[in-house]
């Protein structure tokens, strides 16, 4: 290497040392303990209380539902914290999530619980995704100050890293598919860390890559290329082709949406391509004519037999548009319920591999209007607020890449309103992000008695 190469990071080194020990000095036991919150709920989230699984076991479910009181006593322990703290100190930013928007939402969620078709599971998991929701809302609070929030992330980021490499390395068996796996032994040799799957390292790896960027921008020289480096270097060896394909793309097009002064065109470069990957994948079960235009692409029509399950769950939505079937009921019993010839396995699936779609099939298509309200249409308002107010531009673009890479993978995959899913929580986090900096400008610096 060269010498001032070298001596450059070294310099660099010494420099995010002495930054973190002044960091350190200046917070109270306080303001610390609201850092560890926030580490401790994006850690508990993205590692989970189950990591590395072994999916050559029959027991894996088994064990990882026997330990879901644990996850149930844990999350709602950590978001009682975290309200007491905000609460204490952060009463305007909390009374400001309570918008009509919202409370619809979340009346109507309870209206769809009470008509659920097995209302005890649609209770206990949206206690659940309750509690894991108003982690992710209240996170960007839980800092004193910006740097503080940025070095919670790197920190996490980081040991989530380091915990899914050396994995990959110490144990591959626990970190990579296998051709032994009980289910999808053809995905032998793509990586997926400490996660179940690669469909879910694959996007959680993305949005490392996003926060990388953003702590390099911010002005980390050192944890900022790292994040970015390691994250990236995982998403190709996972295999994930969706989250792979999404990820410069995504980062391209929030940049553009990042240099445009009018809301209109942000909503059009936005959306456009949004809505016309949904007539492309969920549109052709419904459309002959859309079917037919997907055949003329380069692409597997069928997108490896989603177009089956989007069918299916099409006439589960016809079944009841209005009351759903019930949050995060439907898919349990599915089994059950017939389909198509030829088509049978489609009744074997965990989800709809659309996430529009299955908020339709589970909370109806009241619910699903006023999930995109509220999680699609807002926070690009809120975007434009923020940047008109010239609030914290890097950690807006931050949130504004993550919210729009989360609203095209939903295309193919589901995860919005899915409890601990962590790509909810990363979604989450960033729409609320996107929020507050509409309403209120970042803290800087620590202020005194805070």
């Amino acid at each position: 290497m060269d010498r001032n190469a070298a001596d450059m990071i070294d310099a660099e080194v010494r420099s995010l040392g002495h930054l973190l020990r002044d960091m350190f000095a200046k917070l109270n036991a306080v303001q610390a303990g609201r850092c560890l919150v926030a580490v401790a709920a994006l850690l508990l989230v993205l590692v989970t209380l189950d990591p590395f699984p072994d999916l050559r076991s029959e027991d894996a479910t088994a064990v990882v539902g026997g330990r879901m009181a644990l996850t149930y006593i844990v999350f709602g322990l950590l978001a009682a914290v975290a309200v007491l703290f905000v609460a204490a100190t952060d009463a305007p930013a909390l009374k400001s999530l309570v918008t009509p928007l919202h409370v619809c939402l979340v009346g109507w969620l309870l209206i769809n619980i009470l008509f659920s078709e097995s209302r005890g599971v649609s209770i206990q998991r949206f206690v659940l995704a309750a509690s894991v929701t108003s982690l992710a809302v209240l996170l960007p609070l839980l800092p004193p100050t910006r740097p503080s929030f940025n070095l919670c992330l790197g920190i996490a980021a980081l040991v989530l890293l380091a915990l899914c490499y050396l994995g990959v390395f110490l144990a591959p068996e626990y970190s990579m598919h296998t051709a032994l796996d009980l289910t999808e032994p053809q995905l032998a040799g793509d990586w997926r860390g400490s996660f179940g799957h690669k469909n879910v390292a694959s996007p959680v790896m993305t949005i490392l890559a996003y926060v990388g960027i953003y702590l390099w921008a911010a002005g980390s020289f050192v944890m900022g290329p790292a994040v970015a480096g390691l994250a990236g270097i995982f998403l190709i060896l996972t295999g994930g082709k969706t989250s792979t394909a999404l990820c410069l793309a995504i980062y391209g097009l929030a940049s553009l949406v990042f240099v445009t002064r009018s809301l209109w065109l942000k909503r059009l470069i936005c959306f456009a391509p949004l809505i016309a990957m949904n007539l492309l994948t969920v549109g052709t079960a419904a459309s002959p004519a859309l079917a037919a235009v997907t055949r003329l692409l380069p692409i597997d029509p069928t997108f490896t037999g989603r177009s089956d399950i989007w069918q299916f769950a099409l006439g589960a939505v016809a079944e009841k548009p209005i009351t759903g079937h019930g949050y995060a009921a439907f898919w349990d019993g599915v089994t059950e319920r017939q389909t198509a010839q030829g088509a049978e396995w489609a009744t074997t699936a965990a989800h709809s591999h659309n996430s529009y779609l299955d908020l339709a099939v589970t909370i109806g298509l009241p619910g699903l209007m006023l999930v995109i309200l509220v999680f699609v249409l807002s926070p690009l308002n809120n975007f434009q607020t923020a940047q008109a107010h010239n609030r914290s531009s890097a950690l807006a673009k931050l949130f504004l890449t993550i919210w729009l890479f989360c609203l095209y993978y939903g295309t193919t995959e589901t995860f919005l309103l899915d409890r601990q899913n962590p790509i909810w929580f990363m979604f989450a986090l960033a729409v609320a992000g996107l929020h507050f900096l509409a309403r209120f400008q970042c803290v800087e610096q620590t202020e005194p008695g805070r």
